[in-house]
């Protein structure tokens, strides 16, 4: 199993990324699929989450308003849109996939089966 996320980079305040993460090596359409990230010295933390269908999502309060998660299962991928970023949402960000059926606390990323490598994102001021 391996997912790939990608579409990181350097943006001003105000900006807009496209995260993706492309998935193989599964059936993507079992998996749930959340956004995570991790800046220096700080824990993993939530971002959000979107079910096997697409039909449910969550977001962290933090990014509410300003991220939309999506998922093309025709094409094994999940998308992070980030629009209106602020300097405190540069991070690494990882994408992680849970097989459905097995339970799931989606804002805890010890629930998770599998995770990407990680995409830097930084927002300067």
């Amino acid at each position: 199993v391996q997912l790939q996320a990608f579409g990181g980079g350097l943006v001003q305040a105000g900006g807009s990324l496209r995260l993706s993460c492309a998935a193989s090596g599964l059936t993507f359409s079992n998996y749930h699929m959340g956004w995570f990230r991790q800046a220096p010295g700080k824990e993993r933390e939530f971002v959000t989450y979107i079910s096997w269908s697409g039909a449910s999502t969550v977001y962290a309060d933090s990014v509410k308003g300003r991220f939309t998660i999506s998922r093309d299962n025709a094409k094994n991928t999940v998308y992070l849109q980030m629009n209106s970023l602020e300097p405190e949402d540069t991070a690494v960000y990882y994408c992680a996939a849970r097989k459905i059926g097995l339970g799931l606390v989606y804002s805890d990323y010890r629930s998770y089966d599998y995770w990407g490598q990680g995409t830097q994102v930084t927002v300067s001021s």
